[in-house]
This record gives C-alpha cells, structure tokens and sequence, in this order.
C-alpha cells in the first residue's frame, strides 16, 4: 500500500469506528486488508477501496470485523462484578419495586464472556436476583464475534479463571477441548450489532442501570472517545452507572459523570435527576 492508500484505508476505518491506525500499524492493516482483498477477488488495493466505497454492506461488515480486537475471558477483572453485586446493583434498587426491570448492557461484548460472567456472577452472589427482572444485553460492532457469543462455546482458555463448581453448574462438555453454555442461560442474554460511536445505533438499546464498556476506548482517539461517551450517558438512566477497563479513565474523556469509588472498584455514573 502506498502512503496515500493508508492513509484512505485509515480515515476509512477511523470514521465507521473510531478506532486510530497509524503507520506504526502498518503491518498489522497491510496483512488484514491483503486477506479481504483475496477473499474478494481484488487485484489491486484501488479495486478494493472501490468495493468499500460502494458502500457493500457485507464487505464493510467484514472489513470491520477483521480489525476489531477480541481478547478476553470468564471473571475478567471480576473485581468490578464485585461491586456491581455488592454496591451498584443495591443502590440501583432503593428505587425500585420487586419484579421491575434492572438493565444491564456489555458492549462491547465480543465472543460473549463479559454478559455471561454477569450473570453467572449475579446467579452465585446477588441474594436478590430473582427479586427483580433481570435484563442483560450484549452488544458488538463485530457480527462474527456475536455469533459466537450467541452459540455460547469455549475451549479452555476462556474458562481458566472460573471456578470447576461454577463450570460444572452452567456448562455442559460438548468435548475434551470445548464447553457450552446451558440452553436457559443463553437464552437470558440478548445479542445485538451495535456500533457505540453511532448514535443512531445506540439510542435504539434504550437506557440501563449498569453499562460496562470495558478495554475499547483505549483503541480511539480523543474525540472518538468523547462521541462515544455522550452516546453512553444517553442510554444510561439517571443515577446509572458506568464501568470502564482499568487503564480508562471516564475523568480525562467527558465532564458528564461522577466519579464514584467503591471498595472494589471506581466506576462512573450519571448524575441523578435535578443535579448537573
């Protein structure tokens, strides 16, 4: 590619989902967009953008999908379900009445570890939750990733961090290599495309109690950040809260929350009603 196809490819990506590819990424697009460029039958780099830029929905879908990042696992930095279960999740129940909605949103989810660890977290440590109608939704830009998470199977690795008690209560051993989630349990959660830099795709989710947005703002600049916080807050209901990687801070990316610290974790939330 040369520095002007870079740079095309690069504002390209950039404007459908924030994420920043610079030169020193050069070798890690190059490989990726060579592998769509084959699997379309395209000769030239030229040819490619020419498919891109006529907005064929399923080639875009597949670009997108062949750069988004998707590292992770069971009870990943479990000590934020911790505190959704020991002091969000109580705060956010003062105000409700027993069988109410309480919504909570992964996004992004990728393969489905994160909204599955909720509830399984909430199913072993939440003595309330069957009080309350409890609605997960788990959301991503990457369409490969939510049919995996819709299909609920793992191999070892992601399952490393989960005690064999709680594997043996949610899963069934598909092989020697691979476990699948329960029919019921996957069932509970809902799976969605959503882009969060979009707003037109996130107002559409409606609002929640509790959103964990963990690990992807890392990957946008400033201002992507900021669109994509404002879009948060939108689907978050007041008193709601926000929780982020451990290296994100909410502080340095929008004004729009509170910062709260609790024991296990510090998380963000929107302000109640009636304040700023």
């Amino acid at each position: 590619m040369t520095e002007d196809e870079f740079r095309k490819l690069a504002e390209f990506l950039y404007r459908r989902t924030g994420m920043v590819f610079n030169e020193a990424k050069r070798y890690y697009v190059e490989r990726r967009i060579l592998d769509r460029m084959a699997a379309t039958s395209s000769d030239t780099f030229a040819g490619y953008f020419i498919i891109l830029r006529g907005e064929m929905r399923r080639e875009v879908e597949h670009l997108i999908n062949a750069f988004t990042v998707n590292e992770t696992y069971f009870y990943r930095e479990d000590h934020q379900l911790e505190c959704l279960a020991r002091d969000l999740l109580p705060d956010r129940v003062r105000s409700k009445r027993a069988g109410e909605a309480i919504r909570i949103w992964s996004a992004p989810c990728s393969t489905g570890e994160e909204p599955y660890s909720i509830a399984m977290w909430l199913l072993e440590n939440w003595p309330l939750v069957d009080t309350y109608d409890i609605e997960i939704v788990g959301s991503d830009i990457d369409t490969r990733v939510l049919e995996a998470a819709a299909n609920g199977t793992y191999g070892k690795r992601a399952l490393m961090r989960l005690p064999a008690d709680v594997i043996a209560k949610y899963f069934n051993q598909v092989d020697e290599h691979a476990w699948q989630i329960l029919d019921d349990l996957r069932q509970s959660v809902q799976f969605s495309r959503v882009n969060i830099m979009e707003t037109r795709e996130t107002r559409p989710q409606g609002r929640f109690d509790v959103i964990f947005c963990r690990n992807v703002l890392i990957y946008f600049d400033d201002e992507s950040r900021r669109i994509a916080a404002e879009n948060l807050f939108e689907n978050l209901l007041p008193g709601g809260y926000i929780c982020l990687g451990h290296t994100e801070s909410m502080s340095r990316i929008s004004p729009l929350f509170e910062v709260c610290r609790f024991s296990d974790a510090i998380v963000y939330r929107r302000p109640k009603e009636g304040r700023a």
